[in-house]
């Protein structure tokens, strides 16, 4: 496949919004003058284009977003046979760290007298396809079928050796989550973040720890590229571009981001429980080739990639996935056929429950890549 930069076509906007059912967020912003107003609505609304819009008055309400997705809205989501469908021979080594009560009441102390708004939490299960327990919202113009891809070849093999094979980005790195799980969030949040342990880049981090702890070397690249929203794709595709001249050897280029999902006045986040503990659900994007891009060709292998880690995910960790999101785009896919984008959570779902899904997250890929792509 010839390598291109990131195709964005007309009308990708609308597109993608409805995709990945992303939804047009209108948040309260402090005035901090960090940002001009274009950058700051822009951050506000983000798509995973980079687009964006904002339409404080369109807004849909929770029960629209909640049904919509086919999910649940409930203090916990966690189902009584949730545990029994996880891996209980398989080692959680993850240290889940709880606020304290008194970290809890600085928060709170820290924004006293501002207004409160309710997060909502649900579980996103059911697509619109579906196959062995593999669930998709596909909403592109092509027509799929999920047991041939799942069982067709990828486009890449893992070798054993200790060059890396794995590239983690962001393209959205300022992305990032609540401190806390306290089920509200201030007006002044503001859901950007240039502390690496507070946004994407902690999601990226425990997925690399856990690639590479199973023999799959991965470079995680933190490089920043939405100082500015206009452009943050361009600057992440030469990021990408930078790396695999450096390591030809990468076969798998992942871009990691979050969701946001909401309304003026309340946010949702997706949940799931594992092993007694709350995590972010993830949602994979696969791409196809609508307007015919020689560079695109081999989008059927990243369509495979996506649907076996889907698969796996399903198998390992019961509701860690919503439905796959199928459509007319690209996002850096055309690069290579083990390129893909995951969004983990959205902005309203806390730090440890991100990172958290990252290492699980990290689990369900190294399955994938060895059962997959190395044979084994």
């Amino acid at each position: 496949m010839m390598v291109s930069a990131h195709r964005v076509g007309i009308g990708v906007m609308t597109g993608a919004l409805l995709c990945t059912g992303v939804i047009c967020t209108a948040l309260r912003v402090s005035q901090t003058g960090l940002l001009n107003s274009i950058d700051r609505i822009a951050a506000e609304t983000v798509l995973p284009s980079g687009n964006y819009e904002y339409k404080p008055a369109a807004a849909p309400s929770a029960s629209t977003i909640q049904s919509e997705n086919s999910v649940s809205q409930e203090k916990s989501v966690t189902k009584p046979n949730d545990d029994k469908k996880n891996n209980k021979n398989e080692k959680d080594d993850f240290v889940y760290r709880e606020p304290s009560q008194s970290e809890i009441d600085q928060y709170d102390a820290d924004h006293e007298g501002e207004v409160q708004y309710p997060v909502l939490e649900f579980t996103s299960v059911q697509g619109n396809e579906a196959y062995g327990g593999v669930q998709i919202k596909n909403i592109s113009s092509a027509d799929i079928d999920i047991k041939e891809e799942l069982e067709g070849r990828l486009g890449f093999s893992i070798e054993n050796t200790n060059e890396p094979q794995v590239l983690i980005y962001h393209t959205h790195t300022s992305e990032s989550f609540l401190p806390y799980d306290t089920g509200y969030y201030y007006e002044s949040y503001y859901p950007r973040s240039s502390d690496n342990s507070e946004n994407v880049c902690a999601v990226g981090d425990e997925i690399a720890k856990e690639l590479n702890k199973n023999g799959i070397v991965t470079i995680h690249d933190t490089t920043v590229h939405d100082a500015s929203y206009t452009d943050a794709y361009s600057r992440s595709y030469e990021t990408v571009m930078k790396n695999l001249e450096k390591y030809p050897s990468i076969k798998v280029i992942l871009d990691i981001h979050r969701d946001g999902i909401g309304t003026e006045n309340s946010r949702s986040k997706p949940v799931c429980t594992v092993n007694g503990k709350k995590a972010a659900q993830f949602m994979i994007l696969a791409g196809y080739n609508y307007d015919d891009d020689p560079d695109f060709n081999d989008w059927e292998y990243n369509l495979r990639f996506a649907l076996n880690i889907q698969k796996n995910a399903v198998d390992m960790y019961s509701d860690l996935a919503r439905p796959m999101d199928f459509g007319d785009f690209s996002y850096h896919m055309d690069i290579c056929p083990g390129s893909l984008l995951i969004e983990v959570g959205s902005d309203s779902n806390s730090i440890e429950e991100v990172k958290y899904t990252g290492h699980l997250l990290g689990k369900v890929i190294s399955r994938t890549l060895k059962n997959k792509a190395m044979g084994t």
